[in-house]
């Protein structure tokens, strides 16, 4: 048995794999090193999900078969995906921003299926950069802090200061 027999994996492609892991690990970085749900495994899962359901589709013959279909379809499972991970707390909607990770992770995997591969890295740095920077923004800038997210997010550190001046 020869390492290219073992190795082959045609019709799909190594490239196509490996940036679809990559795009989705650039992703999951951000949500992983923040806490966030969707971390580096789900993100590329994701992505690399996406590539093979698309990538078969592509393979598929016959008159019936319209891969414009199966991307409906992963859209719709994405969609019950991104929704596992919102919920309601504290009289707000939070996970929203993953949901919405999720959903464009999907879309780079449709992005690498259809054979480009620069530019859903170029779409994944600026998720990040998106992702990082409003943050940024909610952090140090005293328009942006007027959100739900920072509502949430002071509601959650006065709880937890309160719980702790009722331990003392």
């Amino acid at each position: 048995m020869t390492l290219e027999l073992i190795f082959n994996i045609d019709p799909y492609r190594w490239e196509a794999i490996f940036t679809a892991i990559f795009c989705g690990t650039i992703i999951g970085l951000e949500r992983q090193f923040r806490g966030k749900p969707v971390g580096i495994r789900t993100s590329s899962l994701i992505v690399l999900g996406t590539y093979l359901f698309l990538a078969t589709a592509f393979m598929l013959k016959g008159d019936i078969v319209d891969p414009s279909r199966v991307v409906g379809q992963v859209i719709t499972g994405i969609g019950f995906l991104g929704a596992g991970v919102m919920l309601a707390k504290d009289g707000a909607v939070v996970g929203v921003t993953s949901a919405a990770t999720i959903w464009v992770l999907a879309a780079v995997g449709v992005m690498i299926a259809t054979g480009n591969h620069l530019n859903a890295i170029r779409i994944s740095v600026l998720v990040v950069m998106i992702l990082y920077g409003v943050d940024f923004l909610e952090t140090h800038t005293k328009s942006f802090s007027k959100g739900v997210h920072n509502k949430v997010k002071n509601r959650r550190i006065l709880k937890r200061s309160e719980r702790h001046s009722s331990s003392d």
